[in-house]
């Protein structure tokens, strides 16, 4: 990882934090990105709006998917487990607002 990337948070706004686990909420307007991220700990993403979303991966990520874009169709109430690892930046490729609810597990 670069010295001179700056990470941003996982997604855009934290609900939620204890010690086994830190809840977020992901919205993102057609065409908007998150910022460049790194998932540290496993987590469950749970979709609650959009059509179409991609992952964009870093050339360093360590997670399950590869470097490059992952793009996919959003199926609210859709709840998936991910390793950590990732380093990415989320992007909205749909013509709806999409929103997730991601939950990171400390243990």
């Amino acid at each position: 990882m670069s010295d001179e990337r700056k990470l941003g948070d996982v997604a855009t706004t934290k609900l939620f934090e204890n010690d086994r686990v830190r809840v977020w909420e992901m919205q993102l307007a057609p065409g908007e990105s998150s910022e460049v991220h790194e998932h540290t700990l496993d987590y469950l993403l749970i979709q609650l709006q959009g059509d179409k979303i991609a992952g964009i991966f870093e050339p360093d990520t360590k997670g399950p998917y590869p470097a490059g874009t992952v793009e996919g169709d959003v199926a609210p109430g859709n709840a998936i487990y991910i390793e950590r690892g990732g380093i990415e930046t989320a992007k909205n490729t749909g013509q709806q607002p999409y929103r997730e609810i991601l939950v990171e597990l400390k243990d």
